[in-house]
Order: C-alpha cells, then structure tokens, then sequence
C-alpha cells in the first residue's frame, strides 16, 4: 500500500496517515459504505483523549496482552477497517501469539470477501508472517446472533477461549461473551455497548494498541493477569479524562 506524502513533522500526521490508509482500502474493495463514518465517530472520541495512550489504556492493553498469552486457543477477530488501518501490525501480533485470524464482517460479499483476504495474503507474503487466514468458508454459528457476522470459522473464533476483536460491534460482543470467552477490545467509545460489556476494554487507537503489544513482546516482556484489574474503573478513567479535556477546553 502507498503511505501518503505527508510531511511526518505535521501535528496530525498519524491521523492522516489512517485516512489515507482507508482512501486506499475503499479503492481495493475492502471496506462497507458506512467505513469512513465509522472511523470519524472513532477519530473524535480520540481527539477528546488527547490522541494519546492514557494510562488507564496502557494498564488495559498489557492486562489484554496477558490474556492473549495465557490463552489456550487464542484468535484475532478482524474487519474491513482493523485490516486496512493495522492489517501489517495485526499479522505481526498474530505471528508472535502463534495464533490465527479470522475475518468476521457484517456487510458479506464475495468480492469483500477476497480483496480482504488477498490484501493479508499479500502482507504475509512479504513480511514472511506464519499466520492462518480464516474466514473465507465459515463452518459454524455464534448462537444467539442474527445476520451474517454470526458464521464464523469452528477452528477459528467459535472454538477460541480469548478473543481480540478490534472495532467490535455490541450484539456480537455480548453474543461472545454469553458463549463464556474472554473478549477483548479497542473501542475509543467507554460508552459503547461494545466496551461496557467485554472482559477487557482498550479506550485506545487501534494502530497505537497493536504497536505496544508489539514492541512488549518484542522485547520478551511478559505481562501476568491482574485479579485487580476492574474494566469498570478501566472505563471510568477514560471518561474523566475526557471530562477534563473539556473542562480545560471550555
């Protein structure tokens, strides 16, 4: 993918650098009409966060991280805009956990279907990553969930025990919850439905997230769970940051 022509130095840089990233994925096929709204929602509630990893978020990935490394069966859950925005970078995090990913959207076609995949078959190509790519022919069911984000890969995210699902939606979410997996996600909103409800939530970026879980395996850090760890005040931590940001801005 060609990365935009954009001074680095310039104060918003990193968030033109996703929409360009975006830009490039809707000319490939690979993104629903709704993609763009979807990350703007997402890019203003980062902007109240300063556009920043606050702590409480940090705290939260390496609580996710320990998850994932503890897991049995761990998976990454992927959509449209989580490839197009980190597909590299969740390869590479796949690659380190030993695990697969699979793809999981809700507007399901074909041709989605195969720019999507060959998008991360190229990626793993060139970067030599050694991750299975599912979702291409689902096998099974998530009970309780109606639409085309309920078939789902029966070796992939129906058998999986933690499950990283950036950008996720709430139906699915509380349907993966009831089936007894650990979910976690990076949702920018507290307020979702989404982080409300996951066993873990990452009030963060997606590219940011997916980079320090990086960079801490990469330098052979290995996070333990938190029995202290309480999403709750995860989510509220996040929302007097935000509080603050506005009072400060009044």
């Amino acid at each position: 993918m060609v990365e935009i022509a954009a001074d680095p130095t310039h104060p918003r840089y990193q968030s033109l650098l996703m929409r360009h990233r975006l830009e490039e994925a809707e000319k490939k096929g690979m993104l629903a009409g709704s993609a763009l709204i979807a990350h703007g929602r997402g890019e203003a509630y980062d902007y109240l966060l300063g556009e920043q990893s606050i702590p409480s978020a940090k705290a939260a990935t390496k609580q996710a991280l320990a998850h994932l490394l503890g897991a049995h069966h761990p998976v990454i859950s992927l959509n449209g805009n989580a490839v197009a925005l980190a597909g590299k970078e969740l390869l590479h995090l796949a690659d380190q956990l030993g695990c697969p990913v699979e793809i999981n959207i809700f507007y399901r076609t074909p041709e989605r279907m195969e720019a999507l995949i060959g998008h991360l078959t190229q990626l793993k190509v060139e970067h030599s990553f050694d991750v299975e790519i599912l979702g291409a022919e689902p096998d099974a069911r998530i009970p309780g969930l109606e639409g085309p984000r309920a078939n789902c890969v029966k070796r992939g995210i129906f058998d999986s025990d933690v499950l990283l699902v950036p950008l996720e939606d709430g139906d699915r979410c509380e349907a993966l919850m009831a089936m007894g997996k650990t979910v976690l996600v990076i949702d920018l909103n507290p307020l979702s439905r989404t982080a409300q409800m996951a066993s873990v939530t990452m009030v963060d970026e997606l590219s940011r997230v997916v980079g320090d879980m990086n960079r801490i395996l990469l330098s052979k850090e290995r996070p333990k769970v938190s029995e202290e760890y309480l999403n709750e005040s995860s989510l509220q931590d996040a929302l007097n940051h935000i509080k603050d940001f506005l009072t400060k801005t009044d």
